[in-house]
């Protein structure tokens, strides 16, 4: 976790550690990406993460391991289920999990659910901005309902591959998320 020395407050300065200046670096990366293209390639992703584990590593031993496995198992864990749906796609899913190998699993957790907010609130101004915002909510109305009836009807299903298909970049959400966790745990 990169908690320690992450940053120290002289008369109303932050002075930030170097990793979350590393992390910050690649969220604005990615979410340029994934608002211009819709994709958030392997290139960025992939080396983030394992530099992340391999910081964590080096500067911790065996407890920086364990926090860097611990952070990706919770991105698994919680945006796996989603990727696997086809409701958020999979470089969504390799962005948590680097951010998850930085900063361990208690901060990812707490920007994930800052991410699902920020989500929501996105979700909603990109539907009304597309002018269906109404169909939105009467699909979220149906799904919520068949759930609590034990009974889950999608017409047509839930997808990102869905023909016509109203989706926001996630990427954006991620990056409140951890800039909200990191201003939380260090404010």
């Amino acid at each position: 976790m990169v908690r320690h020395r992450a940053c120290n407050v002289r008369s109303g300065a932050v002075t930030m550690h170097w990793n979350w200046w590393a992390i910050f670096s690649v969220l604005a990366i990615a979410t340029a990406f994934d608002v211009s293209s819709r994709r958030i390639p392997n290139w960025l992703v992939l080396p983030f993460l394992a530099a992340g584990f391999a910081i964590n590593a080096i500067s911790r031993g065996i407890p920086g391991v364990e926090s860097s496995l611990a952070g990706m198992a919770v991105a698994a864990l919680l945006m796996g289920p989603l990727c696997v749906l086809r409701g958020m796609g999979m470089g969504d899913l390799k962005l948590c999990a680097g951010i998850g190998a930085w900063i361990g699993p208690g901060s990812l957790f707490f920007a994930l659910v800052i991410a699902a907010i920020a989500g929501g609130f996105l979700a909603v101004g990109y539907a009304a901005y597309h002018r269906s915002l109404g169909s939105s909510l009467d699909g979220t109305g149906d799904l919520i309902a068949g759930i609590l009836r034990g009974k889950v009807r999608r017409k047509p299903p839930l997808s990102l591959d869905s023909p016509g298909a109203l989706s926001i970049p996630y990427a954006p959400a991620i990056a409140i998320g951890t800039v909200l966790a990191f201003l939380a745990s260090h404010g």
